[in-house]
């Protein structure tokens, strides 16, 4: 009744600007300075639904001397209209790039707003898989239901301006950008963002801070290398997919790459014992994870997964 409703204001209203079409937010969207130039506004926790209005992923921006470069765009047009709203209270500087994590609903949908604004976007090319898949519309349908009127018809999926072919390095208003191809892991095309004169890495949803990452269909053993060539930059600040920014990037990774490891440890020895997938969820212990936001919607999917996935390794070892 609500979405009929508000379908019918429009069409007696008619169709205004892009911006002024776009339902407002009531979750606060406040950035948080991690470094000289580094910001990150943080995702409340558990998945998305009406209560948080979709706002359940982090997104980062970069203010340079002569632009400001962004990393994600958050779940919805109007969660990345208010991101737009928050980095013009900082900088009157143009937002010129943004850089996709990976095309995952909660940190694209937003690219509308900042394309409006004649962003240009940069994602790994492996993103036109999931634009071109089944998967890409059906999540959108869905989340058309679940998180209207924020996300509604008018909420397209864009491609990128310009696909990267892997690790690729720039400069901007005297700053220098590495982004590093860390796929496929969370999903096959993940990068992640090091900015180098503040020591800040953006990681996208490599890392999962304080709550049970989503595994989905991952690779959950590349994942875990993905892990280690951050470790690698060494880091001073990392600023996780989900979760808040962390000091101790090392120490914080942990939680993701101990939950994955475990996954993979009580999965596979259910695959070597031929248990049925039932019998081995039920007879694992979920006690370090189970209070952790995102357990009941994420841990159950995430460790069936796992299962098929270490059924397919175990048939490549023999």
């Amino acid at each position: 009744m609500q979405r009929s409703f508000f379908l019918f204001l429009l069409i007696f209203i008619g169709f205004p600007t892009f911006a002024d079409n776009l339902s407002s937010v009531s979750v606060k969207v406040t950035p948080v300075k991690v470094g000289n130039h580094s910001y990150y506004v943080q995702g409340l926790p558990g998945a998305a639904s009406s209560a948080n209005q979709g706002y359940m992923s982090n997104a980062g921006f970069v203010i340079t001397d002569n632009s400001v470069v962004v990393f994600d765009t958050l779940g919805s047009p109007p969660l990345g209209k208010e991101l737009i709203k928050a980095i013009g209270k900082i900088t009157k500087l143009p937002i010129k790039r943004v850089i996709v994590s990976h095309y995952h609903a909660d940190h694209i949908y937003g690219l509308q707003a900042f394309k409006a604004l004649g962003a240009e976007i940069w994602a790994h090319k492996l993103g036109k898989l999931y634009l071109n898949s089944e998967e890409a519309p059906l999540r959108l349908t869905q989340r058309r239901e679940e998180l209207f009127p924020w996300v509604d018809e008018n909420t397209k999926l864009l491609p990128a301006d310009k696909w990267l072919d892997g690790d690729t390095d720039f400069e901007m208003g005297g700053l220098h950008f590495q982004l590093r191809y860390i796929g496929p892991a969370h999903s096959p095309e993940d990068m992640a963002m090091y900015v180098k004169e503040d020591g800040v890495l953006y990681s996208g949803d490599i890392v999962f801070k304080g709550r049970v990452p989503y595994v989905g269909n991952a690779d959950s053993k590349a994942w875990l290398a993905a892990l280690d060539k951050l470790i690698a930059i060494k880091p001073k600040f990392l600023i996780p997919g989900h979760g808040a920014a962390s000091n101790t990037p090392v120490k914080d990774m942990t939680l993701t790459r101990d939950y994955l490891t475990y996954l993979r440890q009580t999965m596979g020895k259910a695959v070597e014992n031929f248990e049925t997938f039932d019998d081995a969820y039920t007879h694992t212990s979920w006690k370090k994870y189970e209070k952790l936001p995102a357990f009941e919607a994420a841990n159950r999917s995430n460790a069936y997964n796992t299962y098929l996935l270490m059924e397919k390794e175990s048939l490549k070892v023999k």
